[in-house]
């Protein structure tokens, strides 16, 4: 498993029924890093300081630019300055492209690629759900620190036999990179595995997801109404309020067995 985001001490002034006294508390450090990639300032990603190679490769693999490991030539991370130099096979675009695309009509409408929409292999998954609210129970056992003092959100990808991998970042979108990063050194295999997480679902996160192959999502807050919409196309059920023995799910519910 990779290890807990980092955590730093602040001193406070704690009010508490109108008695005041000094204190401490831990809070979550906020960490950014510029992407240098073949020589190229690309952007900056705001993040958790804690293994960043997981969340490196994972970003670019997520927004298509690398399939393996073998598609980074090199790669290398100066933490006092905040800097990330990447050398990859693959030649950048002159700038970072959404993970989803929009289309002109009445409104703003998001749709996936044609290559993640693959309706034979959606109809044979099948899902339980005393293995998705264990799965949640094992996240949840995982996120000590967010309830330590909060800010910090976790994910995890899981099967039948329990949770395979697990990330906190301060960012949602990056918990999901770095499970991606994760899954490629370990040559695991995300595809029809849940997902759950401690935050809301946006549709970058489906999308992301989708991407990963992974069939289910779940949390314990609520999707989006784009969240909803990407995986009815994905073919991905979409489970939200997931706390306890109760939950609500908002797409394909015939994958889900209660």
């Amino acid at each position: 498993m990779a290890d807990m985001a980092e955590q730093s001490t602040q001193k406070i002034v704690r009010v508490v029924q109108g008695q005041v006294e000094q204190a401490e508390r831990k809070v979550v450090e906020e960490y950014p890093l510029r992407l240098r990639v073949n020589g190229r300032e690309l952007a900056t990603l705001v993040c958790s300081p804690h293994q960043l190679n997981f969340l490196l490769v994972g970003f670019f693999r997520l927004q298509g630019f690398i399939d393996t490991l073998d598609d980074i030539l090199s790669m290398g991370v100066c933490s006092e300055y905040g800097l990330a130099e990447l050398r990859l096979r693959a030649e950048l675009p002159e700038q970072l492209q959404p993970t989803l695309t929009s289309g002109c009509g009445t409104g703003i409408s998001y749709n996936l690629p044609q290559n993640l929409l693959n309706p034979s292999q959606q109809s044979s998954r099948s899902y339980r759900s005393e293995e998705l609210f264990r799965l949640m129970k094992e996240l949840h056992g995982h996120a000590e620190q967010y309830r330590s003092h909060g800010g910090i959100h976790s994910a995890a990808i899981g099967d039948v036999d329990g949770l395979l991998l697990y990330a906190e970042d301060l960012g949602r979108h990056n918990t999901l990179d770095r499970l991606a990063g994760e899954a490629l050194f370990k040559g695991i295999d995300a595809q029809d595995k849940m997902l759950v997480t401690s935050g809301r679902i946006s549709s970058e996160m489906v999308a992301k997801a989708a991407r990963l192959g992974v069939g289910l999502i779940a949390s314990r807050t609520s999707p989006t109404d784009r969240a909803i919409e990407l995986s009815e196309q994905a073919g991905i059920t979409m489970v939200g309020y997931l706390r306890g023995s109760s939950m609500e799910i908002y797409s394909h519910p015939q994958q889900l067995q209660l």
